[in-house]
């Protein structure tokens, strides 16, 4: 199976998207279709020995719409449709005002009424009535069947009148279709800044690499970089694609692809983002991954997965949607067959069955959520937040404990050897019981053995070679000594008890250096040593703490530290519980235990070894390092691991589904105080025209009102 994304021209709501969706899904070789009206996209897979390309456009354009598929005639084709929205606009407002006159007493030609009325109606709202007419072949309906419906009987009993000099209502045609053409583009306009952030992060790329070849350098396309090159960046210019610096010093600003306001200090060996501007030196960089495998390419690709991904107040509000216009035309005809038997006037049936036809247009109702995704998506990904799933925003609408791993989230994770301990009963010195940790600790990547590895002795040793290794996650690492076939253990003391080494002396050292982490050393079940580290907190930790209390929620430390290090870290932030010495499984079943007693969770890790405990809970929150970013475990991933970041993605995760609550609010609130209002003739066309149009205006206006409530 194939996987596709279409752009579709020509949707004016969720029942458009809807009947797009039914004509895709019941083609042979297609499966998984998902059209969003707001993005104005369509994802499926298909099978292309069934069927090509060419088909799946054709069934789109059975029903009235248009399939755009490669981005340079998107562009051009979103440009002229705006420029040619606008031109309409214009047209059928200045066509119209005559019309609106004759309501304060100017006398017309009833038939230049007509030939004015005609040119707004059939040629300026032409689509309304072809995508009405496609659909009606093929059994269904959306909006613009309500439209041209409205349009059409206002206007064709207009033409009766003329011919039997009756009152005219061709002033009411064209002002319903002039102002829902203004609603649909300033609704268009509205949805284009929705949709900037995908645009703004394909800006970022560098369309180009200095690749240095030999003695010399030239200039190349960036999809044409392959990894291992080493390319030259120059100051004030942007690097190309991700990398490490092999040689040269400089700061780096990296706030457009992760948020962080600070430029960093690079030197040889540390990792570059392609996006990033090198501000002051020169640099050599080997490339690491190629323009698709990128950092910015990962997270254009997961914006544009959670944009296009349905949750599921989304789904119910179309599956309303697609039965909503078959129950207002049923309302409709029967209101005007009732009126006309109990009035016998036939002008107040048709005028009321349009008023009804034209306020009870859903689009209000089909933008209300993915709008708000999209704008609330796109604010994530310029702040370094990196939301992976819309369902993120309604799974934090209830989440009232917040849980924290330590290392790495709260702690810088850049953990530092702090004392080398001797036994008191071993003849082994420091310089060897360091040896034997570091030994160990080269097998591992966890970051108290890297730390440890990373140590540099004022004695260098040679390091022995370990056979049979084995790392047992929250407990530590053992191995043996190829040389001297000792076993050799490096771990708390919930490694030492599981294997059945025991010494008072383990108590002793947990007692006098409190706040540490403590690795012992043993070799051949008994204790030779022990080593303390320690990580310091984050310096915004404490701030982003307070926050997330204020907004209310219970905040938990969960480490397999022990008990001393993890107690140091929740006093200082003031956490309001710790649990310490836990094993993965047993972070989950911390997790599991407060789900059972209805508690919602939101757990943030460091997205590897957290992996478990982020699937686990109601919300995985991943502090992200810019690297292999889709991978993660989390819904949604702070892409530079700034503490400060975790408060922002709750924050921005509420807001925005109380944006998506209050556009429901007011589409569903529309329809039901609106409708009734049309039923018993209180409003005229035009004033439904009118409402119809500022509805979904508003939901855009709404929608875009994240911007400033994210700041």
């Amino acid at each position: 199976m194939k996987e596709i994304n279409l752009k579709i021209a020509g949707m004016h709501c969720s029942s458009c998207a809807f009947n797009i969706e039914k004509s895709l899904s019941q083609l042979d070789g297609v499966k998984d279709v998902s059209v969003n009206y707001a993005s104005e996209k369509a994802s499926l897979k298909y099978n292309p020995e069934k069927i090509d390309l060419d088909k799946l456009k054709q069934s789109v354009k059975k029903v009235g719409y248009q399939v755009i598929s490669e981005e340079d005639e998107e562009n051009n084709k979103s440009k002229k449709e705006n420029n040619w929205s606008l031109i309409r606009v214009s047209l059928a407002t200045i066509l119209t005002l005559p019309l609106l006159l004759i309501m304060f007493g100017l006398e017309m030609n009833p038939w230049l009424q007509h030939h004015l009325s005609f040119i707004v109606v059939f040629i300026l709202g032409y689509n309304f009535h072809k995508n009405a007419f496609l659909l009606i072949k093929k059994g269904q309906t959306n909006m613009d069947t309500l439209i041209s419906l409205g349009t059409l009987s206002a206007y064709f009993f207009s033409l009766w009148a003329l011919l039997n000099n009756q009152h005219l209502y061709f002033e009411s045609a064209a002002t319903i279709t002039t102002l829902i053409l203004l609603g649909k583009y300033l609704e268009s306009r509205g949805k284009q800044k929705a949709s900037q952030a995908i645009k703004k992060l394909l800006e970022l790329k560098a369309e180009t690499a200095r690749v240095i070849e030999g003695d010399k350098s030239k200039d190349v396309k960036i999809e044409e970089v392959k990894v291992g090159q080493i390319i030259l960046v120059k100051p004030g210019e942007k690097i190309p694609l991700d990398g490490k610096v092999i040689s040269g010093t400089s700061t780096v600003d990296q706030s457009m692809l992760t948020g962080e306001s600070l430029p960093l200090n690079l030197e040889p060996g540390k990792k570059v983002f392609g996006a990033t501007i090198n501000l002051d030196g020169t640099l050599s960089i080997e490339v690491s991954k190629n323009s698709q495998d990128s950092t910015l390419s990962q997270i254009i690709k997961v914006v544009e997965e959670t944009q296009k991904f349905k949750a599921p107040m989304q789904k119910l509000a179309d599956k309303i949607s697609s039965v909503f216009v078959p129950i207002i035309i049923a309302i409709a005809l029967i209101t005007a067959i009732s009126l006309f038997f109990v009035s016998g006037s036939i002008s107040m049936a048709i005028i009321r069955a349009v008023t009804i036809l034209v306020i009870a247009c859903p689009c209000a109702l089909g933008l209300a959520t993915p709008l708000a995704i999209m704008v609330g998506t796109g604010i994530g990904a310029k702040q370094g937040i990196l939301i992976k799933n819309g369902e993120s925003f309604e799974l934090a609408k209830n989440i009232d404990t917040v849980i924290f791993d330590k290392t790495g989230t709260l702690t810088t994770g850049k953990i530092s050897v702090q004392k080398i301990l001797s036994h008191f009963d071993s003849n082994i010195d420091k310089n060897q019981i360091l040896k034997i940790a570091q030994s160990l600790a080269i097998n591992s990547n966890h970051p108290l053995s890297q730390a440890l590895s990373n140590y540099q002795a004022e004695t260098t040793l040679p390091l022995a070679s370990i056979i049979n290794f084995k790392e047992e996650p929250g407990l530590g690492i053992f191995g043996q000594c190829q040389d001297h076939k000792n076993t050799l253990y490096l771990g708390n003391k919930k490694l030492m008890a599981k294997h059945n080494i025991s010494d008072e002396w383990l108590k002793e050292i947990e007692e006098t250096e409190t706040g540490k982490n403590i690795l012992f050393v043993a070799q051949d079940k008994k204790i030779i040593g022990a080593i303390t580290l320690k990580d310091e907190i984050k310096g915004k930790a404490q701030e982003t703490i307070e926050k997330i209390k204020g907004l209310g929620l219970k905040t938990l430390l969960l480490s397999g530290d022990n008990k001393s290090a993890t107690q140091e870290v929740a006093n200082k932030l003031k956490l309001n519980d710790f649990k310490a010495e836990l094993m993965p499984a047993e972070k989950l079943q911390v997790i599991s235990d407060l789900q059972s007693q209805g508690k919602k969770i939101i757990f943030i890790g460091d997205g590897i070894n957290d992996a478990p405990a982020l699937v686990k809970a109601d919300l995985g929150i991943a502090m992200g390092s810019g690297t292999d970013i889709a991978k993660e475990s989390g819904q949604i991933i702070i892409i530079n691991s700034q503490v400060e970041k975790i408060y922002s993605a709750i924050k921005l995760s509420k807001k925005t589904f109380k944006i998506i609550k209050q556009n429901l609010f007011w589409a569903f609130i529309y329809n039901i105080i609106t409708i009734p209002l049309a039923i018993f003739g209180l409003v005229s066309p035009m004033i439904a025209a009118v409402a119809m149009s500022l509805s979904s205006v508003s939901v855009v206006a709404n929608s875009l009102r994240l911007y400033k409530v994210s700041k």
